[in-house]
């Protein structure tokens, strides 16, 4: 029996088609990496029964890298990322998604790809090809019918599954390839921008509260919009202005205000000479009287940008967190797919039965079924361009089946598809015009005829209490106050969400995919606060870096270079463009402009001078330099770190944890006082020289990972071999270290993992010993002091094992679950050949120890 590979872009969605398309038949099973789940059923295939497999994968299997050595910033001049090459490895190496792809597809006959049915869907597709093809000598071929196929579904609903698996088409290399070159851009430029200004900037300036100063071809023109409306703002200067302002009172008392025709005057003379003439009539004459039926339209059918507009301006959501609510409805059925640019529903969907799902709402289905009764209007016509649907609710939901903001995504998406069924909302418009004088005044009203799709979408309705009293032309009305009242003219406010996204469909800034991520970007990055209404507020940061590259190069931040990179894309995507050509041609373009931003970068630096502190007036005295012996200064800030003044040099720190000096003990190879990092009483802990953990001491030490409890000095009294007691139960790689520093908190840490032990809490001292247990592990010495010893028969001191001692096993506390695995399954390599631990256990003591730890 032939057999065909199926594979979804998420696990839940493999699920979900495979449930669809078995009819509830299927087998699951685990997948040979652990992870992913299969689902096999017997099935029709193209006229033939097979075995079908279904499987997933969890997005992008294979990510873009520079090769190893160009990852070091320390050691890479970032201009040689424009030229230097990349590689893809595995996204999520963990998972071994290429491996479990490559055996379980290659054997088949053939593959089906459920991916998104965009451009970041097709270059998955061509991903996961590659992973089946490099394990089998078999040529898999795209020709249709024979291996490779595509489903085109918008929705997860049996219909439109069992029809994409009837239709399927071939996967399109084109739009992979524009995929391949957006990430090799974005990679190249981001990369070679982000690490020289970072770097630039970080080794000057101590107030930088953030660890990473990034550029993005995208993310750069989307903080410029926000810092041209910020600069906007500063530099509004307001004008005065007059305005006329006339109350007249109506026949049955109501008093209303008319508007001037003039609108405003800037000139306060000519105003007041308008007011004293007004002022000699004591009424006005009503000219004519205006009544017209004009209709408020239902809105076009959904798309993504306008979802994320009404998330972030009506239901006070960011972009990037609207889109995965709306991923999370689309995967579990209740919507379709929500990454579209298309408003128009194609001839043959059923807009009928996808409304009579929802008639039978206690919150909208009255009007559901008053639509129903009086027919459905088919939607106003929209934009069609060939991706989805419009984002279209595809089953019925109630309030008790989603939580609080996937209910209120949903009742939004569900609403606005009702309302475009809908009438329009009809309303009679009355215009009043006044005379008094020579002068001109107008009062306008409505009156509501039906109120249509505002009935469903009730933020729109029209209010109420727009109605005139009755005139007739030639009708006089008293004067009940006339006045000259002085107004400024105000500045525009800061960017909303909603307008920020409008501005970069306009320039073409992202696609409906990055959106919602570039704008989350540009907020975690510090670089803008969302304020009340979701408006950005550049910080001091982000307004300086714009500023900066308007400075030295305005392109750098304007949206035009962008645009024109996408159009490139595009042309990719439809065959119309080379891939090479393109990549290597808008490559060289950023390395000039990086070479020139280099060259010119001081032109920054002075607008950074200005809002920020040097690196030397930051922070304060905290420990000796082992150079100079002069106190370095803490610099808590984001990335925290060491800075001696005097030798003028700076050494990075561990991060999100608190630093403080360690009994002002010295590091005996470099001098330096050594420190202590921890994230608190209970958590993770060790002691390190700022020195040591910047430049390595040994080879089997890595640069940022080099605290004493990885240090091999042979004999240094607070390194690894004077403090470790035995591998780590969980990981194998590492090794528990005692941290002296915890005490009288003592603890255990594997100095690779966060397997944690708290032990003899409120000992004296605990000193590991040279002696080893039966077990492997390090004996250890505590001492307690007479009136807190926890030891038998009142004893202060007493060596033994943690984890054979009797004495000892009700004193240790594991502060994380951990696997029942022996202590020690290998011994400990030291330096110089010294090794403490035994290889192996006995197995009754294994299994004692196993059973200790469960």
């Amino acid at each position: 029996m032939k057999s065909v590979l199926m594979v979804a872009e998420k696990p839940s969605l493999a699920a979900s088609l495979a449930n669809i398309l078995s009819n509830g038949q299927c087998t699951t099973r685990k997948g040979l990496n652990g992870s992913c789940s299969v689902h096999e059923w017997i099935g029709q295939f193209r006229s033939e029964t097979v075995n079908f497999k279904m499987t997933s994968v969890y997005g992008h299997v294979m990510t873009l890298y520079f090769i190893g050595k160009y990852s070091n910033w320390d050691k890479v001049d970032p201009a040689e990322l424009f030229v230097c090459p990349t590689e893809k490895k595995e996204a999520v190496p963990r998972l071994k998604i290429p491996y479990f792809l490559a055996k379980e597809g290659g054997h088949c006959d053939s593959l089906v790809l459920w991916l998104d049915c965009d451009k970041e869907g097709e270059n998955i597709c061509f991903e996961v090809i590659n992973s089946i093809q490099q394990s089998t000598n078999r040529r898999i071929t795209s020709n249709v019918g024979v291996a490779i196929l595509i489903a085109r579904f918008s929705a997860i609903t049996e219909k439109d599954i069992k029809s994409a698996l009837e239709n399927l088409v071939r996967p399109n290399e084109n739009e992979a390839k524009s995929v391949d070159a957006r990430q090799e851009l974005d990679l190249r430029i981001g990369c070679a921008f982000t690490r020289f200004q970072t770097k630039f900037f970080q080794g000057k300036y101590g107030n930088l509260d953030v660890s990473l100063i990034s550029y993005g071809p995208c993310q750069t023109p989307t903080l410029g919009f926000c810092v041209q409306r910020h600069d906007e703002i500063q530099t509004f200067k307001p004008d005065p202005y007059w305005v006329l302002q006339v109350t007249v009172k109506c026949s049955d008392g109501q008093a209303i205000i008319v508007n001037w025709s003039r609108v405003r005057s800037f000139d306060k003379e000519i105003a007041n000479m308008f007011l004293s003439h007004v002022k000699e009539y004591e009424q006005a004459t009503v000219i004519s009287v205006e009544s017209t039926e004009k209709t408020k339209p239902r809105p076009i059918a959904l798309n993504t940008v306008e979802l994320m507009r009404v998330a972030s301006s009506g239901l006070s959501m960011s972009p990037h967190y609207a889109m995965q609510i709306a991923e999370r409805l689309y995967v579990q059925g209740y919507i379709s797919y929500p990454r579209t640019e298309t408003t128009l529903y194609p001839d043959n969907f059923d807009l009928l039965a996808t409304l009579k799902q929802q008639q039978s709402s206690s919150d909208w289905g009255d009007h559901v079924r008053k639509i129903l009764a009086t027919g459905i209007n088919r939607p106003k016509k929209g934009v069609n361009v060939g991706d989805h649907p419009p984002i279209t609710p595809m089953k019925h939901a109630t309030r008790s089946e989603l939580d609080g903001d996937s209910w209120r995504l949903y009742d939004f998406i569900t609403r606005h598809f009702i309302a475009t069924l809908a009438h329009d909302c009809k309303y009679l418009s009355t215009t009043v015009k006044f005379e008094i004088g020579m002068e001109m005044f107008t009062a306008n009203g409505h009156s509501l005829l039906d109120p249509g799709y505002t009935n469903i979408l009730t933020w729109q309705a029209l209010g109420n209490n727009d109605t005139l009293p009755k005139f007739t032309p030639g009708e006089q009305v008293n004067i009940q106050e006339t006045k000259l009242i002085e107004c400024y003219t105000q500045p525009p406010d800061y960017l909303t969400e909603s307008e920020l996204i409008s501005l970069m469909e306009k320039h073409s800034i992202g696609t409906d995919a990055s959106i919602p991520v570039h704008i989350n970007n540009i907020c975690i990055r510090n670089y803008v606060n969302v304020g009340a209404g979701r408006k950005l507020i550049p910080t001091s940061l982000g307004i300086v870096l714009v500023h900066g590259y308007q400075k030295i190069d305005p392109e750098l931040v304007l949206p035009t270079m962008r645009s024109a990179v996408e159009e490139q894309l595009n042309l990719i995507a439809l065959g119309r463009a080379d891939f090479h050509a393109v990549l290597q041609h808008t490559v060289e373009i950023f390395k000039q402009k990086f070479h020139y931003f280099v060259k010119s970068i001081e032109a920054m630096d002075q607008l950074f001078e200005v809002s920020f502190t040097p690196l030397s007036a930051s922070g304060k005295a905290h420990s000796r330099c082992g150079k100079c012996r002069r106190y370095m200064k803490y610099i808590q800030t984001k990335p925290s770190r060491m800075h001696c003044a005097h030798c003028n040099e700076t050494y990075n720190l561990p991060q999100n944890g608190n630093i403080r000096i360690y009994k002002e003990l010295k590091c005996p190879l470099d001098d330096f006082e050594l420190l202590s990092w921890s994230t608190g009483a209970r958590g993770k802990s060790y002691t390190f020289c700022p020195y040591c953990y910047n430049n390595p001491p040994f080879r089997d030490m890595k640069k940022g990972m080099s605290g004493c409890n990885s240090c091999t000095h042979p004999t240094c009294p607070h390194g690894m071999n004077s403090n470790g007691l035995s591998s780590c139960l969980e990981c194998n790689a590492g090794i528990l270290v005692l941290d002296p520093s915890a005490a009288p908190k003592w603890k255990l840490g594997c100095n690779r993992c966060d397997v944690i032990i708290h032990l003899f809490e409120n000992a004296h001292k605990v000193t590991v010993d040279t002696d080893v247990c039966d077990c492997g592990a390090q004996l250890v010495t505590v001492e307690y002091k007479q009136e807190k010893t926890k030891l038998p028969n009142e004893a202060t001191e007493m060596t033994g094992c943690v984890f054979c001692t009797p004495a000892f096993l009700a004193l240790v506390e594991k502060h994380r679950a951990v696997a029942s695995k022996p202590v020690a399954t290998r011994g400990r390599g030291h330096t110089k050949g010294r090794s403490r631990g035994k290889p192996h256990a006995p197995k009754d003591k294994m299994a004692q120890l196993a059973a200790y730890f469960v």
